[in-house]
């Protein structure tokens, strides 16, 4: 089985800039199917500022939101169908870029700091909390996607 994913992302020229002399803004949109649009750029760490837009998501901010995201949505199911009760589920992930051997960048590592609160008589020990967030982390379809390495700090 597959499943076809699409966005439209869209930049034009502004104000007649110039273009070739590589002064141009990087701001531009990301749509998708179900109708929202996100205001997108570089980020101010690649391509300074004025040229990227700091109130923008960046790709980079994308692809870790992306694998805390896919992450949290599997840990919930498994915590659910284990009995589990979430109240919360709250991430400050980040993601580290540097340059591999070959001397490109790339997304070297992204660190999901969960925080859960459970509620109800029932809540996980340490081992089970553990084996939630392996069988979150071997199911993430965004995670084994990637070459990154992939850390959970509970």
């Amino acid at each position: 089985m597959s499943h076809k994913y699409e966005a439209r992302v869209t930049w034009s020229r502004q104000n007649a800039e110039k273009f070739t002399d590589n002064r141009y803004s990087r701001a531009h949109e990301w749509s998708f199917d179900g109708g929202i649009t996100v205001r997108a750029s570089s980020s101010p760490s690649v391509v300074p500022l004025p040229l990227s837009a700091a109130d923008a998501v960046d790709p980079e901010e994308a692809l870790v939101a992306s694998v805390s995201s896919c992450h949290m949505l599997y840990f919930l199911f498994f915590a659910a169908k284990k009995g589990f009760v979430i109240d919360r589920y709250e991430d400050e992930a980040f993601g580290v870029l540097e340059k591999n051997e070959a001397g490109k960048m790339f997304m070297s590592r992204i660190t999901l700091r969960p925080k859960i609160a459970f509620s109800g008589d029932k809540t996980p020990s340490a081992d089970e909390l553990g084996a939630l967030h392996h069988s979150a982390h071997e199911e993430c379809f965004i995670a084994t996607s990637l070459k990154s390495e992939i850390t959970v700090e509970t």
